[in-house]
């Protein structure tokens, strides 16, 4: 069986904050499930995670992922070390299996890398195999240091390393692969003859080499999957790349962006064919973009449905849908549980919350509608206020086929405006309006002559 011990015991110190490292999120998505989706993509059968400081936490969030977890002791004269931490998973290790040691904080390894080392390892008959990379700056990173056949003789940190081998540009990313036998047989044998006083995975190396085993090195082509976080500086870097990513698969599935520099769009964010996203778009969750939208600058879109043939021009829609050819914006406002039409029209410095909205309905500019049912081809004319509080319940209200809300009216809730309903500018509407019924509430205008002058 092909298994993945995946490392998320650390204490993340770095980061400076209450949540655990591997729970940080990069465009939306904690580091440590794109771990898991890259092993299981890439044919890993079985995954276990090592927990450690935040375990409750981590195994929440991952609790629908179908991994095994492992507490790593936890205490004051533990040795620790990532070799300790591999350690505590023994017990899932079968002499015949394969195990792909991956890092919980290093979310942005690929399906294809891991499936060329798993291949390399098996196809070479190694007993041990490294993920390795060449850097121009190798700085901080354990050497590689190769015998003549291309095998892997040692590796060797940058602290006991001569200049000859600092010299070198081959590094250690941390990513192993090992026969299950061969693995515990070498964990058996490693010690904390260290500075730090932990078990290191990496003499497991050293212990299979002095056994005579073959170790494999797999270099890595693209040196960014290697990139881990251990502070906020390296987790905006990894943001970034991860950014440019994600805008590239879309970009190649047929969406336009006008500046992907700087358009934030989350992983599990879908948009169909000939969308045009402009600058400072943020999509988020598991919103949905259809085909032919226009997605215009610095529009939030959050957990929402946009159908096709949609524009929304700088404006913000949380939880929300939005039927085909409909308009929103700019500088409007959907807040969760609206549902508009086919062919809507919400204005600028429109708010809808709460609300169904039928086909061909438009309600062009600063207006609130709340807890509502609107019909459809209804006007909803400039600063209309759907009154739906009265200070301590909610309430509805229902506005039919065809209907005309006049400007700067108020509809108070519970009311209905019926079929055809016609409400003059300025109203405040407390009483149901029937079919095809004109309703005027306002005072009668009175003008007192000569009382205007130099009142100044």
């Amino acid at each position: 069986m092909d298994i993945s011990i995946i490392l998320a015991a650390g204490e993340g110190t770095r980061m400076k904050s209450d949540t655990p490292k591997t729970l940080h999120k990069v465009c939306g998505k904690e580091m440590i499930k794109y771990v898991i989706e890259a092993a299981d993509k890439s044919g890993i059968e079985k995954n276990v995670v090592i927990l450690g400081h935040g375990k409750e936490k981590i195994k929440e969030s991952i609790d629908d992922y179908g991994v095994f977890t492992v507490e790593q002791p936890i205490g004051e004269g533990l040795p620790y070390g990532t070799g300790f931490a591999v350690m505590s998973a023994k017990g899932h290790i079968n002499d015949d299996d394969t195990v792909l040691i991956l890092c919980g904080d290093g979310p942005l390894i690929t399906k294809e890398t891991l499936e060329g080392f798993v291949k390399f390892h098996k196809d070479k008959g190694y007993e041990a195999s490294v993920l390795t990379a060449i850097l121009d700056n190798p700085k901080g990173y354990g050497r590689i240091v190769r015998k003549e056949d291309m095998t892997i003789s040692g590796i060797v940190e940058e602290k006991d390393a001569t200049e000859q081998i600092k010299a070198i540009k081959e590094i250690n990313t941390g990513i192993f692969c090992f026969n299950g036998s061969m693995l515990k047989m070498a964990l058996e044998n490693i010690d904390t003859n260290n500075s730090q006083n932990e078990y290191y995975l990496t003499d497991t190396i050293k212990v299979l080499n002095n056994e005579q085993y073959k170790i494999g090195g797999y270099i890595l082509e693209d040196e960014s999957e290697i990139k881990a976080v251990n502070d906020r500086v390296q987790l905006s870097e990894v943001n970034k790349i991860m950014q440019m990513r994600i805008n590239k698969r879309h970009m190649l599935s047929g969406v336009t962006f006008i500046d992907s520099e700087h358009t934030y769009i989350e992983d599990s964010v879908k948009i169909g064919n000939d969308t045009v996203i402009y600058p400072g778009v943020i999509l988020e969750g598991g919103s949905t973009i259809g085909n032919h939208c226009i997605i215009g600058p610095n529009s939030r879109i959050i957990n929402s449905i946009i159908k096709d043939y949609v524009n929304i021009e700088s404006s913000k829609v949380i939880e929300s849908y939005v039927d085909d050819n409909t308009t929103v914006g700019p500088f409007a406002y959907l807040r969760p549980g609206t549902k508009l039409g086919k062919n809507v029209k919400i204005g600028d410095f429109v708010e809808v919350k709460k609300s169904i909205i039928g086909d061909n309905s438009k309600s062009s500019h600063l207006s609130y509608i709340g807890d509502a049912e609107v019909g459809k081809n209804v006007n909803i004319g400039c600063g209309v206020v759907f009154v739906n509080y009265d200070g301590k319940n909610k309430h509805k209200t229902i506005v039919g086929d065809g209907a005309f809300i006049g400007s700067n009216s108020n509809l108070v809730a519970p009311v209905n405006i019926n079929d055809g309903g016609y409400v003059a500018c300025g109203s405040t509407i407390t009483k149901n309006v029937e079919t095809g019924d004109l309703a005027i509430a306002r005072s009668r205008q009175v003008n007192k002559k000569g009382l205007g002058k130099n009142r100044f």
